[in-house]
Order: structure tokens, then sequence, then C-alpha cells
């Protein structure tokens, strides 16, 4: 697998959508929780993506539980919360694992082409990676994703070009994705 592209995931209503239906967009892939302290992350995605998507940019969101269990609804609740709490309007797919031995093969292929580096400096950012140490691992050389709302930039070839962990300045993020626009 050379690209998202070459990868199947489920909708929120379980039918199978191939990622080649995205090429020539920029991508965030997102997954997510409605439970978590980053869950406030779901309003500024919406406002990019309401900024950007006419520009060829999308947002995919996968809703996992793995993370202390923040995320416990069904798709159908988790999509309910987004939108009557964000309005978010951005493809909602189906709840995955991103860790361990049924992690979804994108997450996968998104974290061995852009492993984790850290959470960052300062206090917050050390108290979560000891949190999430202790949280993933079970999963072993498969804890994939360190936690909710890590975010996989995709250029418009469907290439992995950045990896932004809950702990980043959206500001951040959103500068990465107007340049990748």
């Amino acid at each position: 697998m050379n690209t998202v592209y070459d990868f199947t995931v489920k909708n929120r209503q379980g039918n199978d959508v191939n990622l080649s239906d995205y090429q020539g967009k920029v991508l965030l892939i997102v997954n997510t929780a409605t439970g978590c302290g980053f869950t406030p992350h779901y309003k500024p995605l919406e406002e990019m993506y309401s900024e950007l998507k006419e520009k060829g940019f999308e947002i995919l969101y996968f809703p996992c539980n793995q993370f202390a269990d923040q995320a416990p609804g069904s798709d159908d609740e988790i999509h309910e919360f987004c939108t009557l709490n964000y309005g978010t309007e951005f493809p909602q797919f189906k709840k995955i694992d991103v860790n361990g031995d049924d992690a979804d093969p994108l997450y996968a292929f998104l974290a061995n082409e852009k492993p984790f580096e850290g959470f960052g400096k300062g206090l917050k950012n050390a108290a979560l990676s000891k949190f999430a140490d202790l949280n993933n691992k079970k999963f072993g050389d498969k804890a994939y994703i360190k936690w909710n709302f890590t975010k996989f930039l995709i250029d418009r070839e469907g290439k992995v070009i950045a990896r932004f962990e809950p702990t980043e300045d959206m500001s951040v993020v959103k500068e990465a994705v107007v340049k990748a626009l």
C-alpha cells in the first residue's frame, strides 16, 4: 500500500467507501471521541472544513473508544452529538479501533508513514504522555495512535505529509492544510 487511496473504509451506515473517491483532494484524517478533553477540536475542525471545502479539502473522522472509553456511543449517537453540539458536516465513518490486533489497516498505514514523535513540551503534555502510555501499554508495538484527535494530513496524491498530535494548536494544523491546498 502506497497511498491512502489503496484503502477501503466503512461509512457511518456500514457501507464501503474507497478512499480513491477522494483523489485530488487534501484530506485531514482524525480519530475522535465525544467525551475527551480534546472534543472541542470539533469546532475549529468544522470551521476549517466550512472555509476550505470548496478548495478541495475534506475531513474524514473515525470515532474510536480505545482511549479511556471516551467514545462509548453508537455511530448514530456520536453523529447526533457532533451535529447538535458542533454543527459538523464533514463525513463521519464507522467507529473503529486504531490500535492493537484489530486496528483498522488505514490507521496502521498512517502511523507507519508518520510515527509518533511526542506530545510536545510542558506539564500538560507530560501528563498526557504518562496517561497515554498506561492506556496504550496493552497494545504493545501496535499502539499506533497515542490519543484521541490525532490528525493526519494527506496531500492531493494520497501521501501522508504530516501528523499532528491532539496537543498541537489547531492554528498550526490549519496553516499546514492551507499550505497543502
